[in-house]
């Protein structure tokens, strides 16, 4: 059985980009994952511990036949794979994988919650997953991420970056 998955990605050690898109190769070699979308890379400000280079964002939709939790193992093996060492909570890190949405599962474990319980607070996840798919309804709070991501008054400082792609 397949799954729809949508994973945030993030860094802000060494080169961003870069660390980025080898993050979304990563993924896509395990398990024949397929992409069926992904976002442009934004350039955000830290948030939680502001005194830290900023990050490159940016968000990808694929299919998986896994199953959360062991879709969540193999983002941390990709983690450690591309070097992210264990710090401190909004600390700097190399990579971070977060599964934002799976399907429309609620999941509230020690090791996971499903949504991701930030993501609507948050600029840096909601403009690049509104790129993907504006009208994607979040399964807790019953609004579309065009919905929640309006619903956010201050500018939490998200930047596409322009020389990506060509």
């Amino acid at each position: 059985m397949s799954h729809i998955a949508y994973i945030g990605i993030g860094s802000n050690v060494g080169n961003k980009v870069h660390q980025c898109e080898q993050a979304i190769a990563e993924i896509l070699v395990v398990d024949n994952h397929r992409l069926l979308a992904k976002s442009s890379l934004f350039k955000t400000k830290p948030v939680g511990y502001t005194d830290q280079d900023w990050f490159v964002n940016g968000v990808i939709k694929i299919e998986t036949a896994l199953e959360p939790l062991r879709l969540l193992r193999e983002l941390k093996l990709i983690e450690t794979r591309l070097g992210r060492k264990q710090t401190f909570r909004y600390g700097p890190r190399v990579i971070d994988l977060d599964i934002l949405m799976f399907d429309d599962r609620k999941i509230r474990t020690e090791e996971l919650q499903i949504p991701h319980p930030l993501l609507h607070e948050r600029q840096f996840v909601l403009i690049p997953l509104a790129e993907i798919d504006r009208n994607l309804i979040h399964p807790v709070l019953k609004k579309s991420v065009g919905e929640l991501l309006d619903e956010i008054k201050e500018d939490q400082g998200v930047e596409r970056i322009e020389t990506q792609r060509a």
